[in-house]
């Protein structure tokens, strides 16, 4: 898996005290299989089907050539299907990230009296957000359990662990996650905000003191103030994420010859999360209207160009 840590860590996929993931039989993956493509296929399809499948899963054949290195592979990974799921689930694929791959959540609708509220909200969240990533750093977070099935069963954590230090680099045939985790490269102090489709930097963490939520509104403020100039009002770069991976990999590398374009993309893809102040979107909304616009802005009419798409959290 293309992973780039700064320095080793510990395997993406697993934690140390939990339990492996299993690896199902041959014979029960191979009846899985037919089970699926008999709904699939025609009658004279779905019999030569089961002779490859015959012939596959027969004794000394290749099936239990492979079954036998996914069991070496089980007993030297902590989970065994964690490259496999990362790369042909999300690296490998090419589409938009928007409403294919990247999942969102809306929050209980508020009811701002003014402008300054709004950002008071946004306030409030990032010191939130700066508390939870505390937890995370000081490895306080408690496990969570599985429900259903697997109720009281220990997840895996190391997904939590990177959600304010990765970035999703595009790339023209697999993207790239990239983590940033060392004391050489140390982890991001800052925070982007978007607004009116522009980026700016705000630094969280001054002196190793981290700022109070009055501090956080002063700056918030500052930044939709400079955000209705009109010497900011540039193209807006963040639509390009919202493209198919190679197109969006394509189009970087052009911004990448412009060393300013460097710098900024940089802080950018280093910073903790991205906060998005949109633009009213018409009056009051319906939550499937409000899961759209944090699914994709609402597109180029709207707020489509305020997102980065390629941090896991904004």
């Amino acid at each position: 898996m293309p992973v780039l840590d700064r320095e080793p860590s510990r395997d993406s996929g697993g934690g140390d005290g939990l339990p492996k993931l299993p690896l199902p039989a041959l014979k029960d993956t191979l009846d899985m299989y037919l089970s699926c493509m008999k709904h699939l296929l025609t009658e004279e399809q779905f019999n030569k089907t089961q002779n490859v499948v015959k012939q596959f899963g027969a004794p000394g054949g290749v099936g239990e050539l492979l079954q036998s290195k996914l069991m070496e592979r089980r007993e030297n990974k902590a989970n065994w299907v964690y490259e496999y799921w990362m790369n042909d689930m999300y690296l490998n694929n090419r589409l938009a990230l928007p409403v294919n791959s990247s999942p969102v959540m809306v929050f209980p609708l508020q009811h701002f009296r003014a402008p300054i509220d709004s950002l008071r909200f946004a306030a409030h969240m990032i010191s939130g957000v700066l508390e939870y990533k505390t937890l995370l750093d000081s490895r306080s977070l408690p496990v969570d359990y599985a429900r259903g099935q697997l109720a009281g069963t220990p997840l895996c954590m190391e997904q939590y662990y990177r959600l304010f230090t990765s970035y999703r680099l595009p790339g023209t045939e697999r993207d790239t996650l990239v983590a940033q985790e060392s004391s050489v490269m140390p982890e991001p102090e800052h925070i982007i905000v978007a607004c009116k489709n522009q980026f700016f930097v705000l630094d969280v963490v001054i002196n190793f003191r981290r700022l109070n939520e009055r501090d956080l509104l002063t700056q918030l403020d500052k930044i939709t103030r400079m955000a209705d100039s009109e010497q900011e009002h540039l193209p807006p770069i963040g639509l390009l994420t919202s493209d198919g991976r190679t197109e969006w990999a394509h189009a970087r590398s052009e911004l990448m010859r412009e060393s300013t374009n460097r710098d900024a993309l940089d802080m950018i893809e280093r910073c903790m999360c991205l906060v998005c102040l949109d633009d009213p979107s018409g009056p009051e909304l319906s939550d499937t209207t409000r899961a759209m616009l944090m699914l994709h802005g609402g597109g180029v009419a709207k707020n489509g160009g305020n997102r980065w798409y390629d941090k896991p959290m904004q």
